[in-house]
């Protein structure tokens, strides 16, 4: 029996299920053989979409399905398909948003993909901003009935408009990609988060922002990190909310803990870290988060209809909480991408990471320190000093031929004269 192919979260949740529970599990072929049908999974029943990032089927089963899949000689490794839902808890002056707009960069033409409960497509800052949209939890449409999808989108590209300003996103010309993975109670699936995850980078984004996330801490090897993690090879920036598990050490939890997104905590307008953002170590021992941004009371658009979060006016909310961070990050590389198009997900992380403003905490509670786009800005402009070339050394002269011995005499002869 290969228990070895099913994680160890999923195993333990198989330990405490009745015999005849079924188990959401996320399945995963070998990709050196063919793939794997949904009717040639050992299971009686329909399985959800596959998903290309991480060739992997979504479906559920009984603690007997699942080892029968174990044994199956193309499955190669099985999760459980976790709950995901969002997380909850003065800005863009702190992280110097407004020096970056004065100097014509405000994201526009970047591409954003926003993984959340969906937008208020007619809400009057955002409706011009919205490209394209998406529904996978069965609504119907990407409306967003909840608020914390449109709250994220406020802050990643809102204009503003019905505050004067004053509530403007931090890339407020970048064009946003919607995809609604959760329902109107905050509430999905890994899968659901995968499948959307696909169609934005399916859309040609550049940035995904996730402000959302599973409970408990995690080492990367789960099913949403590694599809995070194979998005970033692709050429995608993503964003991930650290968690509001906060104060307490290993509390990153997935997809924060995946190796190549960029993992964001939330801190507040007096540079502290929030207490409720989650700190690292992953399980395996690495640094987490990887920067902070501002994410405690902070206002933004609210979705019409809702009423999260400490309601500001008709158009505005404030909420706190690594959500509200998130975009705060997906905003700043918009704006970077925005300035040289050709940066890699790699070079806008160590730019963000390299121009933070050490805040003197524990790297496991800031990172490198609090985001400052200007810094970062500036960095990705700054032409590095060329190096001088060598100067051309002076020919060696060839040697004199020897004097004669009459010549010697007069040399000397001449040289003590002349002292």
């Amino acid at each position: 029996m290969s228990l070895a192919k099913i994680h160890p979260d999923l195993r333990r949740t198989m330990r405490e299920a009745d015999a005849s529970q079924t188990i959401p599990v996320i399945v995963r072929y070998r990709r050196a053989q063919d793939e794997v049908s949904p009717q040639g999974l050992p299971m009686a029943f329909t399985p959800y979409p596959t998903y290309r990032t991480i060739s992997a089927v979504a479906t559920e089963g009984t603690r007997a399905d699942i080892l029968a899949m174990a044994d199956h000689p193309a499955i190669e490794r099985i999760w459980e398909d976790l709950p995901v839902h969002t997380l909850l808890d003065r800005s863009a002056p702190l992280i110097g948003a407004p020096r970056v707009w004065s100097n014509g960069d405000e994201g526009t033409g970047v591409k954003v993909g926003l993984v959340d409960t969906g937008c208020d497509l007619n809400h009057t800052d955002l409706k011009e901003r919205v490209r394209a949209s998406q529904d996978f939890t069965g609504k119907g449409s990407a409306q967003d009935g909840n608020g914390h999808g449109t709250h994220v989108a406020g802050i990643i590209a809102g204009s503003g408009a019905m505050s004067g300003g004053s509530y403007r996103g931090i890339a407020p010309a970048a064009d946003l990609y919607i995809a609604k993975v959760l329902d109107d109670q905050g509430n999905g699936r890994t899968s659901n988060v995968i499948a959307g995850l696909e169609w934005v980078v399916d859309q040609g984004v550049s940035i995904v922002n996730l402000s959302l996330g599973s409970d408990g801490s995690c080492d990367g090897t789960d099913a949403l990190s590694e599809a995070c993690d194979a998005a970033v090879a692709e050429g995608v920036c993503i964003m991930v909310a650290a968690g509001n598990a906060g104060p307490d050490s290993h509390s990153v939890g997935s997809p924060g803990c995946a190796r190549d997104v960029i993992t964001i905590g939330a801190g507040t307008d007096e540079d502290t870290i929030a207490s409720f953002s989650s700190r690292g170590p992953t399980e395996d021992g690495r640094v987490k988060p990887d920067v902070v941004f501002p994410g405690a009371k902070i206002t933004s658009a609210r979705a019409a209809g809702t009423s999260l979060g400490s309601v500001v006016d008709t158009n505005y909310v404030e909420l706190s909480g690594t959500s509200m961070a998130t975009p705060h990050a997906s905003g700043v590389a918009a704006l970077l991408l925005a300035a040289n198009a050709s940066l890699t997900p790699a070079q806008i992380k160590e730019r963000l990471m390299a121009t933070a403003v050490d805040l003197g905490l524990d790297a496991n509670s800031q990172g490198t320190g609090r985001g400052d786009v200007y810094a970062a800005w500036q960095a990705v402009h700054t032409t590095p000093t060329p190096i001088p070339p060598e100067p051309t050394p002076t020919p060696t002269p060839p040697p004199k031929p020897p004097p004669t011995p009459g010549g010697c005499v007069l040399t000397l002869l001449l040289a003590f004269h002349l002292f």
